[in-house]
């Protein structure tokens, strides 16, 4: 048995102190609020985190992929603290403050596109597609809006609209906004048996062709909204064949596009931007997570002429653009271009998809594999032919892990996904023993299959 270096978990979960602030927590936080593994965190740095029991875990969670650079890196930590000396906060629209502009000059400058862009700063992933769409409408005088299936973009009344997964997100909370609709995306993995990846795609791009004639007028729609990588659709990862062909019939039919990264950007691809991997330009971005290292911050990249069809008032909110979200953001580009996290990520990646595809073989609930850049995933499945997910088995995965000391996260319409979103700062050691603790946690609840080749 290996000696663990960095992981430690010395007690049962939750563990004395854990148990307690549990009591207190059941008592004054409903139930709806979900919670990952039963304990309370202590202190954080880098990929671990310790909980109020001394425990330690190794964190391939990442708060779901709001610490590429880390649990409290020293320079943010630093210009949070420089920050709160001087104000904490006026309202940009009442009092501005430079660096909400900074932000902003660096934001356009990294996004792709070689043409003029304009930024809006805001809390929150969901506030930030609100926002994408309330400028598209503004922009194209059109009000549909166009989401993909097993898409994730939020919990407000417009983003769950848009939300594919029914439980947990939308059931009993409707009425939904009217005007959104879903087209198809693709699912690699679970394509039509006997279809080759080149007619998959061919395949998809075609219902997507026929969803614009049989669902929605084109002329009527506003804005398609993509996650380049689907999130919390299971780290599905679409060909370029297929977003370039979405981005061209939108360009043919003047809908925007708009790319959501809120979860795919700032490193965890291998790129500020996954939007990039695929070849085309977005004409807007939303961006939030990993962006503030943990303090609220979002925002809307935009071409300049579309940011700025809106009137004064129109845009905007109390908090938007906070100026300790703005700091921590400026903090975490300068820390991204320093350590060289895009390179780094793309590095995380080859290792954890190597590993991968050795467990795949050793492993046959292991369905698939895949990822891009250090945004990688397994899917776990009763049985390989009929591909029938094990949603039981991956929660068995997770809570075991945890009880070994690593912090992991499933995804996808079956939550069969078990997704990768450790920091990207994460040394090569934890990298390591982060992995052997996820072959453990397997070895102890699913039986070894026979090697398969995946």
């Amino acid at each position: 048995n290996r000696n663990m270096k960095h992981a430690n978990v010395k007690s049962t979960l939750p563990g004395p102190n854990a148990q307690q602030l549990l009591n207190r927590r059941h008592n004054s936080v409903p139930k709806g609020v979900s919670f990952g593994i039963p304990t309370f965190v202590q202190s954080a740095e880098g990929a671990l985190v310790t909980d109020v029991d001394g425990n330690t875990f190794i964190d391939f969670a990442g708060a779901i992929g709001t610490i590429n650079v880390g649990h409290c890196h020293p320079k943010v930590q630093q210009a949070l603290k420089d920050q709160v000396d001087r104000y904490i906060h006026t309202g940009f629209n009442v009092i501005m403050y430079e660096p909400y502009i900074e932000l902003s000059e660096k934001l356009a400058q990294l996004a792709p596109g070689d043409f003029e862009k304009k930024v809006m700063l805001l809390n929150s992933g969901a506030e930030a597609v609100e926002n994408a769409v309330k400028i598209a409408r503004k922009y194209t005088k059109r009000t549909g809006v166009v989401s993909f299936s097993r898409g994730f973009h939020g919990r407000t009344l417009l983003t769950m609209t848009m939300t594919s997964k029914v439980k947990p997100y939308k059931y009993e909370f409707g009425p939904f906004a009217p005007e959104v609709y879903r087209a198809p995306y693709p699912y690699p993995y679970r394509r039509p048996e006997g279809m080759t990846l080149e007619e998959y795609d061919q395949y998809v791009l075609q219902e997507f062709k026929n969803f614009l004639i049989s669902d929605v007028a084109p002329e009527t729609i506003a804005a398609v909204v993509m996650e380049p990588v689907q999130g919390e659709g299971g780290f599905i990862v679409p060909s370029k064949t297929f977003v370039q062909g979405v981005h061209q019939l939108c360009q043919e039919h003047g809908i925007l596009f708009v790319a959501d990264e809120i979860q795919t950007g700032f490193a965890r691809t291998g790129r500020y931007f996954a939007v990039e991997h695929f070849g085309i330009v977005p004409d807007l971005i939303t961006v939030s997570k990993s962006l503030g290292a943990g303090v609220p911050i979002s925002g809307v990249i935009g071409r300049s002429e579309i940011m700025d069809q809106a009137d004064p008032g129109e845009l905007g909110g109390t908090y938007s653009g906070s100026p300790l979200g703005c700091q921590a953001a400026l903090a975490v580009l300068d820390i991204i271009e320093e350590e060289k996290l895009n390179e780094r990520a793309e590095m995380i990646g080859e290792s954890v998809m190597n590993k991968f595809r050795k467990l795949a073989q050793r492993f046959d609930c292991i369905g698939d594999v895949r990822g891009l850049g250090a945004m990688c995933a397994m899917e776990i499945v009763k049985d390989r032919k009929t591909k029938e997910p094990d949603q039981a088995l991956t929660q068995a995965i997770i809570a075991e892990a945890s009880r070994k000391g690593l912090l992991l996260l499933a995804a996808g319409v079956y939550s069969n996904v078990i997704r990768l979103l450790m920091p990207i700062v994460i040394t090569d050691e934890q990298l390591e023993e982060g992995l052997w603790i996820l072959e453990q946690a397997l070895s102890s609840v699913a039986k070894a299959g026979i090697a398969v080749e995946v």
